[in-house]
């Protein structure tokens, strides 16, 4: 027995309405977090590399608070795009399914 399916057997249909605006706001705000992640990654990688040498240790350690920092502003980017989408379609603002 398969839960969730119609014992008949019928196709249901499922329709969403997304406005141009909210799929714009939607996609701004992954870009941007995925690029806050793939930076924070990549200073933290500089930075451990760095720190095997004890004269570039000064440096890996400021590339190691500066991806923390991107680190931090991670829920920042959520809880920004949760407002913004709140203007834009209050309707959908409080999903988090897909929140990044």
């Amino acid at each position: 027995m398969m839960v969730g399916m119609a014992h008949d057997n019928e196709a249901r249909d499922l329709t969403l309405t997304i406005g141009r605006e909210e799929l714009r706001v939607r996609g701004i705000y992954e870009t941007l977090s995925i690029a806050n992640d793939f930076l924070a990654g990549l200073l933290f990688l500089v930075g451990s590399i760095l720190f095997f040498r004890e004269s570039t240790m000064f440096v890996a350690t400021w590339l190691f608070v500066l991806g923390s920092v991107l680190f931090v502003a991670r829920p920042t980017i959520r809880l920004a795009r949760r407002v913004h989408l709140g203007r834009v379609a209050p309707a959908s603002a409080g999903e988090t399914a897909r929140d990044f």
